[in-house]
């Protein structure tokens, strides 16, 4: 079910009534479970039972871990819930990539193992959030759920269940344990939520995603304006659609009284590299970061050298998470070395980390900071190699166009859009609209919801999240 969709607007207008009627909090929970797995089944009811095993597994493997007798035997038992998660994860996401690889480089007839397999849509994001409980009940910051219902809930909370935010166990169960109605601050929060989100989704992200889709799967056929011009109209639709993506998530979790993480924070206004990636997918990153890069690596506590070995392979780890594609490892492997060369960089100069120079010096490293995530973007949507470097190689090749000056007015005025929206944001916060009388919102909100509702009937069919493909 899709967030931009008259079915999850019907499906809303029914789940959240009934939950505010009901009193007592195990029916509530009930009720939200329920709705969790009709709006995951809409899908494809089939990865229900999916969803239901890899939520019991983790239950009673935290229990297991908790309990076991020493650290060998926790350790052993961690080892079997990571194996077990990433075993199905792999399964249904990288099998014909390994396959087609080991072809590839042995060139092996392996046509007859190549299966038809549909990947269950958030199956990366409730992997990795219900990993993350075992985790935390390992290392002794969290103690194991004694109540099933609860943490089955954690795991399928349907405003983040398909595309994030990944939430930790310790912020999110507590609030799924004690249900509770919002307050009229909260409900009118979630939907200027929610209204901000389908903004970014609709009217900015669907509106330029069928140009983009077009460019880089016929990219032969274009010429250079034409195909800068889809590249930086990516770096907006991506944006627009998982930001937009995940203000729809919090603000549905708001209307139900829970509160999910940021995952945002103006990422384009970052001013290096550690920046962005303390501003882009902050759930993700954080993720990495507790698990992968300090916990399982080591961090920067073996020396230099490992610090950027562990950086880089942290990157490299968090791009094949997106995807079974080599191109999304390249992605990965750019900002892993972009992440290294700058801690190289602050460390041999003195400067910190995150933001550093006067005012020119900023804009600067903003601007080269936009620019080298740009190229990485290019990695991370072109369908292949031989894409990408056709891309490359016609920026090199200047060819221009009858149609760049067009062009170039349409870029500008998605990016004039997109950040004064990010600089309104970045000063007065994301509800910055709670500045404004209510007279003033209903103002706003009325026909911009008008806007979108015939948007949506229009198009018959609403696109579907980047995010649902990982």
């Amino acid at each position: 079910m899709l967030f931009n969709s008259l079915v999850f607007l019907t499906f809303m207008a029914v789940v959240i009534p009934v939950y505010y009627l009901l009193k007592d909090k195990v029916q509530k929970k009930w009720w939200l479970l329920l709705s969790s797995y009709v709006f995951y089944g809409y899908w494809d009811w089939r990865f229900l039972g999916l969803l239901a095993f890899s939520s019991i597994m983790d239950f009673y493997l935290g229990k297991t871990i908790f309990n076991a007798k020493d650290g060998k035997a926790k350790k052993n038992w961690l080892k079997f819930s990571i194996i077990i998660n990433l075993t199905i994860l792999g399964f249904f996401k990288y099998f014909n990539f390994f396959v087609h690889s080991f072809q590839e480089v042995f060139g092996a007839d392996l046509d007859f193992l190549h299966l038809n397999i549909i990947l269950p849509v958030g199956i990366s994001f409730y992997t990795f959030q219900s990993l993350s409980y075992t985790f935390d009940i390992y290392r002794g910051k969290l103690k194991p759920e004694e109540n099933m219902l609860d943490y089955v809930l954690f795991v399928a909370f349907f405003p983040q269940l398909v595309a994030g935010p990944i939430e930790k166990a310790i912020d999110l169960l507590p609030q799924v344990k004690n249900p509770r109605n919002p307050n009229r601050a909260e409900i009118w929060d979630g939907i200027l939520l929610i209204s901000s989100g389908l903004v970014k989704k609709v009217l900015i992200g669907d509106t330029i995603a069928k140009y983009v889709d077009h460019v880089f799967n016929e990219a032969g056929y274009y010429t250079s304006p034409e195909l800068l011009a889809a590249l930086f109209m990516f770096a907006i639709q991506i944006y627009a659609d998982f930001g937009g993506y995940s203000n729809i998530a919090r603000g549905c979790g708001k209307l139900l009284g829970v509160d999910l993480v940021i995952n945002f924070k103006q990422p384009y206004l970052s001013q290096n590299i550690t920046d962005f990636w303390r501003r882009w997918h902050i759930s993700l990153s954080s993720w990495l970061k507790d698990y992968l890069y300090i916990w399982g690596l080591g961090g920067n506590r073996y020396g230099r050298i490992r610090t950027y070995v562990n950086l880089l392979i942290t990157m490299l780890i968090g791009g094949f998470w997106h995807g079974a594609n080599f191109t999304y490892i390249v992605w990965g492997g750019l900002h892993g070395l972009g992440l290294a060369v700058h801690k190289w960089f602050c460390e041999v100069t003195g400067k910190p980390r995150i933001t550093h120079g006067n005012y020119l010096g900023k804009f600067a490293g903003g601007l080269l900071t936009f620019l080298f995530v740009l190229l990485a973007w290019l990695f991370f949507r072109a369908p292949d190699f031989g894409t990408a470097l056709y891309f490359l190689k016609s920026f090199v090749n200047w060819k221009g166009s009858d149609v760049a000056m067009d062009l170039l007015m349409i870029t500008a005025t998605y990016y004039a859009v997109s950040f004064f929206l990010d600089f309104v944001e970045d000063k007065h916060g994301e509800l910055f609209m709670r500045k404004l009388n209510v007279v003033s919102q209903l103002a706003v909100l009325v026909p911009l919801w008008g806007v979108i509702c015939m948007y949506l009937f229009s198009i018959g069919k609403p696109l579907p999240f980047i995010y649902f493909q990982f």
